[in-house]
């Protein structure tokens, strides 16, 4: 591989900031010459919360150049250079660095990576599609389905040249330390996510949901979002977000220190109303189940899920009737789908429904009909 120099700039709102002095330009052959910085290792917006970050670039070392920095070394084909016409605008999170923005190539593209070294990059299509090869299986990405790309993994990810998608980078230290925070103990080995996080139900298209959420604050002058300390809390919860919804590695300890700090009467509770979400439950049987009196059940759920065991029972059947929903492809009637999990009044249903999810049980199963 030839040796790649960027002549990118970096913008940041009305000012340019010469590459030279923030980036690292990653190469295989030759010197380097300047020695750029990682932006793992500097903080290029003192006191600020964060700061918005843009590229419009035509040339493939530039655009490589950028990426490098924001999510750390790769290769990139690009199969028609005319064609070829990368942007990318977003956000730098000033406190862990986490950046959160949209990216384009214009064309087919090609990105090859041994290791991010020190990011995870987390992406999910707007519009078009991408496709990462890995040693052991090959994951489709389009609107429904997003990708993680994790550090000391491997990869190819071959990209739609009508793809834009959002793409956050989380700081591989960041992510570690709170993983250790969580589990308390140190980690031996890498944290290695499953490639493959939905976008369209569960946890995970919550935690997309806050994405979305987080860009539209920060384009907000007067936004809370915008005080450092505030935006701080925000990354953490999403890197804890991120470590609870999406299988890894580590899923396993994650889960066995949560139980070990719930009382063994909840644990007991919330496996009994997630099997048996389906029958007709009452909050007596629940409480009969606890073996506690009700005002501790109440206080408990509270502390610990932030609702009362009969609010966490209905999302339970909420969530049921859209994984559901989705399963189905259209083949069943939402009515059916909705009676099934025990809700008698449908109007009542589709109020609660959208509440939770931001859409109609009609636009989830319109969705679930694209091809994956």
């Amino acid at each position: 591989m030839t040796e790649i120099k960027g002549h990118a700039s970096l913008k940041v709102g009305s000012t340019h900031v010469s590459q030279k002095n923030y980036y690292n330009v990653y190469i295989k052959t030759g010197p380097v010459n300047p020695v750029f910085t990682m932006l793992e290792n500097v903080s290029l917006f003192e006191a600020e919360s964060s700061k918005k970050i843009s590229a419009d670039i035509q040339d493939t070392a530039d655009a490589v150049s950028w990426m490098s920095n924001i999510c750390g070394p790769h290769d990139l084909t690009v199969y028609n250079a005319r064609k070829m016409h990368f942007r990318h605008v977003g956000n730098i999170l000033n406190s862990t660095t986490t950046a959160i923005g949209h990216i384009e190539y214009g064309t087919d593209v090609t990105v090859k990576i041994e290791d991010l070294e020190n990011s995870y990059s987390i992406s999910l299509p707007i519009s078009g599609f991408q496709e990462l090869s890995t040693p052991d299986n090959k994951t489709e990405s389009n609107i429904t389905s997003g990708i993680i790309i994790s550090p000391s993994a491997p990869c190819e990810l071959n990209i739609s040249g009508n793809c834009r998608k959002s793409l956050v980078r989380i700081s591989r230290r960041e992510m570690e330390l709170s993983l250790e925070s969580m589990i308390g103990k140190p980690i031996d080995k890498p944290l290695i996510f499953e490639p493959k996080m939905d976008a369209r139900v569960g946890a995970p298209s919550a935690w997309w949901r806050t994405i979305r959420l987080i860009e539209q604050e920060l384009s907000q002058a007067g936004s809370l979002y915008n005080f450092a300390p505030f935006i701080r809390d925000i990354e953490q919860a999403l890197i804890k977000g991120l470590l609870t919804s999406q299988p890894h590695n580590y899923s396993d300890a994650v889960r066995d220190a949560f139980k070990r700090k719930l009382p063994a009467y909840i644990i007991k509770t919330i496996d009994y109303i997630r099997s048996n979400a389906k029958n007709d439950l009452h909050i007596e049987d629940i409480e009969w189940v606890a073996g506690v009196s009700r005002n501790k059940l109440y206080a408990d759920f509270k502390v610990h899920f932030g609702e009362p065991p009969t609010a966490y029972l209905k999302r339970v059947r909420l969530e049921g009737v859209r994984n559901d929903i989705i399963a189905s492809c259209g083949h069943e009637s939402i009515s059916n789908l909705a009676m099934n999990w025990g809700f008698s009044h449908l109007g009542r249903f589709s109020s609660e429904y959208k509440k939770l999810f931001g859409e109609t049980p009609s636009d989830t199963q319109n969705r679930s009909r694209l091809e994956i």
